[in-house]
């Protein structure tokens, strides 16, 4: 018997075509040194403390918004695929579970990512307080325009 739990009501989801090969888009991924600089939303800078990108690794960072606002960040992988997929949980407030999975195609990588939320109204507090599903969709534009300058 399988159970089958419906999440759409938790989850915010992204796919996206990059044009950069996945070699490159799983650098910008797993190197502090390039996810510095593309992470987050538009105006945000961080400072990355620590990224063991390994399963039980831990990923400490501070996202610095453009107001001056700090936002300490404390993550920890679950499941690391070379080339395949991330899969980290955001261990501080507001906790999520993301997985980013990559597919070559070709010179092309396309990523799906999902940010699953613990509850309905969790998904809806982070969507009205943080904006989270532009700051994804933000994040992956600040992705791509970082690739290109690769």
């Amino acid at each position: 018997m399988s159970v089958t739990t419906n999440t759409a009501d938790r989850e915010i989801r992204l796919t996206r075509l990059l044009n950069a090969p996945v070699e490159l888009v799983w650098q910008m991924f797993t190197d502090p040194d390039h996810i510095k600089h593309w992470w987050g939303p538009n105006g945000f800078t961080n400072t990355i403390t620590k990224m063991d990108v390994a399963p039980e690794g831990e990923w400490d960072l501070v996202m610095h918004g453009p107001d001056g606002t700090n936002y300490k960040n404390k993550s920890v992988f679950k499941e690391v695929v070379k080339y395949k997929k991330i899969v980290f949980e955001h261990v501080s407030v507001p906790k999520f579970l993301t997985t980013i999975e990559f597919e070559e195609r070709g010179k092309q990588t396309q990523i799906s990512w999902l940010m699953l939320f613990e509850s309905r109204e969790q998904l809806i507090h982070v969507v009205k307080t943080f904006k989270a599903d532009d700051g994804l969709t933000q994040n992956v534009d600040r992705l791509e325009n970082y690739l290109q300058q690769q």
